[in-house]
């Protein structure tokens, strides 16, 4: 006979529906922190501090107003699409493919003026494509 109580088995541990718990929290910590971070986000545009502007063979220089009016190399454009702006941009380029366009928007300028001479440049075959910024000094940058 066996007089001694049974010995109980050690406890297992489950440790499934810990690692379960453990990834919610996870991902509703990465999902959270993630739309924070764009909740705060202070955009000051545009000023740079870059090297002196080098001398290109041939620009064409864009301006774009704040209220979305544009310029081909001082000469303003005659309405605010996207064809009549490519069309200018292709006479500016005189049929040359490796033509820089250098985009100097006002910092007010709303985004889409900006995306548009970026799609009349694609349109008028530049591929070449920069923005005219200022130092916080006010010299002009490249």
């Amino acid at each position: 006979m066996n007089f001694r109580k049974p010995r109980p088995d050690d406890p297992e541990i489950n440790l499934i529906p810990f690692i379960d718990v453990l990834l919610v929290i996870l991902i509703f910590l990465m999902l959270s922190t993630t739309y924070s971070k764009f909740t705060e986000l202070q955009v000051t545009l545009p000023t740079a501090d870059a090297d002196k502007a080098r001398d290109r063979p041939h620009e064409i220089i864009v301006a774009v107003s704040a209220d979305g009016r544009y310029a081909v190399n001082r000469k303003a454009v005659d309405g605010r699409s996207v064809d009549v702006l490519a069309a200018e941009l292709g006479a500016a380029a005189a049929g040359s493919s490796d033509a820089m366009v250098i985009i100097s928007a006002d910092a007010t300028a709303a985004h889409q003026s900006v995306i548009n001479v970026m799609d009349a440049a694609r349109r008028a075959g530049l591929a070449h494509l920069t923005f005219a910024t200022q130092t916080s000094a006010g010299g002009d940058a490249h």
